[in-house]
């Protein structure tokens, strides 16, 4: 008689390769479909001297770039996305899978061992999607004069060096790390409770990852305005705003221009964006993870 299979555990033949690929799949899914959401996002996180530029809201902001601009704009840049995406949630999957497996053998807490397998896999997905997403605000901002990946690699690399794509690394990790330590172990404990025998369920994988991208999200806000104001620096007119050196002169200029109110820019379409983002990329890679092992 043929044991039931662990929807949990896959056979040693699948592997890390599996994660990854279940990873790759899942992460261009989730941007792919939330990406006009994001491309607000940016926009209310910059700091403008244009009163068209600036929106009162994600309702506002859709009004006023669909009609001035067209629908298309909100698209602009999600090529740079689905590029560095599949290869960066592949490395972050697989290093998670990887990261929980060895801890778990060691004897860590369940909620340690995937605290730890979050932050790990962040480190390494965010060494490799950090450049990609420096592009993507460059092509998302007013007025982007950008219009293709590979020309405003070349043009940033000319102009401000290859250190542009890296400046806010360290703020990627300082939003990355707590993000995903939150996000995984609020998934974890609540797919746990709402399915105790760790079936496939895509209702389970749609809520658990919801309430743990909201959650995430709301917390580490006022860190990704700051990554957004390092990663659009070389496009400011105001030389305070262009000479920006790092995340704590980010969160100092915030402060100084916009006080409190200033680290929630753009909370609500951050948090609009990452809720259905990570639900969808649970299920999805849930749903790979699953259909792609092998027996």
């Amino acid at each position: 008689m043929t044991d039931e299979v662990d929807y949990e555990a896959l056979p040693p033949n699948a592997g890390t390769l599996v994660n990854m690929l279940a990873g790759a799949l899942a992460g261009i899914s989730e941007h792919a479909v939330m990406y006009p959401v994001d491309s607000i996002k940016t926009r209310m996180q910059v700091f403008s001297a244009s009163p068209v530029a600036v929106y009162s809201g994600v309702g506002n902001a859709f009004a006023r770039i669909s009609s001035t601009e067209g629908m298309r704009a909100l698209w602009r840049g999600v090529s740079s996305v689905i590029l560095g995406a599949g290869p960066a949630h592949a490395v972050h999957f697989g290093t998670l899978e990887a990261v929980k497996e060895l801890a778990g053998n060691a004897g860590s807490q369940p909620w340690l061992a995937t605290s730890l397998a979050g932050a790990s896999a962040t480190i390494a997905s965010d060494a490799l999607m950090n450049p990609f997403d420096v592009i993507k605000q460059r092509m998302q901002i007013h007025k982007s004069e950008f219009r293709s990946v590979l020309t405003c690699a070349r043009v940033v690399l000319r102009n401000e060096g290859f250190g542009a794509f890296y400046v806010s690394y360290p703020t990627t990790l300082a939003i990355s790390i707590p993000f995903n330590a939150i996000q995984f172990t609020v998934y974890d404990q609540v797919k746990r409770v709402m399915n105790p025998r760790l079936e496939y369920s895509p209702s389970t994988h749609i809520t658990a990852g919801a309430v743990a991208g909201a959650i995430a999200a709301a917390v580490t806000t006022p860190l990704d305005v700051a990554k957004t104001i390092l990663q659009t620096r070389g496009t400011a007119h105001d030389p305070e705003l262009r000479n920006v050196r790092g995340m704590l002169d980010a969160l100092r200029v915030i402060w100084a221009r916009d006080g409190l109110k200033g680290y929630s820019r753009g909370l609500t379409p951050r948090v609009l964006t990452i809720m259905p983002s990570t639900a969808l990329c649970w299920l999805s890679y849930e749903f790979f993870k699953a259909a792609i092992r092998t027996d």
